[in-house]
């Protein structure tokens, strides 16, 4: 296994290449000061991951990112940034993980184990994502083959709507605790019993429409998974004219914590 590291400050590629050795894959790793050097590098050479820090003089991470998906497509990225705005920058380039400096291990060991899986899987599935279509721009609502899918729990729902709002991020209870109800309870014993009530009821709907795999779980921590579907948002991000045309104004109207989100989305399309 080989992992290229891209970051202009000198000690904090050393420090980036240290961490990459010590983790369990035990890969080779090369790291480069410019992003032009690793471009012409990953021309000659192939990788199975790279790791690009985003502000860089000259080429940026973003646009080597943007290079190296028409060069290699398949080939998972992972941002480190001192610079948490950048996050949906990077999602706009399909990156396949994003960690903000100073980098921890059991982080990027994280990151690593989950963007190596998506790409086993992505070459395995040869599955549709379009079975599945997510609607976020005025009301969220999910579809498969066509049909609306039918929470049972309203709360349920909105746990989802977090879930692809945070556009494949891995987040805890407590962070949907914080999200959705800090400002009418506390975190409790009786208020964790009710959100893994809630969870629950999320996955059941889901495993009833023939979609559970929408969803992973790892130590607890909950994540969308965005290649098994299409979604609105995540197709405007990524530059696709009928959805930047679909957009008027509302994303996950009923949700107020989807604001932040929604003043991007405004800001991208020009309206503020």
């Amino acid at each position: 296994m080989k992992i290229i590291c891209v970051d202009d400050e000198e000690l904090v590629l050393k420090l980036t290449i240290s961490a990459c050795e010590r983790l369990t894959q035990r890969p080779e790793v090369l790291g480069f000061g410019r992003a032009r050097e690793a471009l012409a590098y990953l021309k000659e050479h192939e990788a199975d991951l790279v790791l690009l820090d985003i502000a860089m003089p000259g080429m940026d991470g973003l646009e080597l990112a943007a290079r190296l998906r028409e060069l290699k497509p398949e080939l998972p990225i992972i941002f480190l940034t001192g610079y948490s705005e950048h996050a949906l920058e990077a999602f706009s380039v399909h990156a396949s993980g994003y960690l903000l400096k100073p980098v921890e291990p059991e982080q990027l060991q994280k990151e690593v184990d989950y963007a190596l899986r998506g790409m086993i899987a992505e070459s395995a599935k040869g599955g549709d994502p379009d079975r599945i279509v997510v609607q976020t721009f005025g009301v969220f609502e999910v579809f498969v083959d066509g049909t609306m899918v039918d929470f049972s729990r309203s709360k349920a729902k909105e746990v989802l709507a977090y879930l692809v709002d945070r556009q494949g991020a891995f987040v805890t209870r407590e962070m949907i605790f914080e999200t959705l109800w800090s400002d009418e309870a506390e975190y409790d014993r009786s208020m964790q019993k009710y959100l893994d009530v809630i969870i629950t009821s999320m996955r059941k709907t889901l495993e009833d429409y023939g979609i559970g795999d929408m969803i992973e779980r790892v130590r607890g921590r909950l994540r969308v998974r965005p290649e098994i579907f299409s979604c609105d948002l995540y197709q405007f991000i990524a530059g696709d004219i009928h959805a930047v045309y679909s957009y008027h104004g509302e994303y996950m109207r009923a949700y107020p914590w989807a604001n932040m989100t929604e003043a991007y989305v405004d800001r991208k399309s020009g309206r503020i």
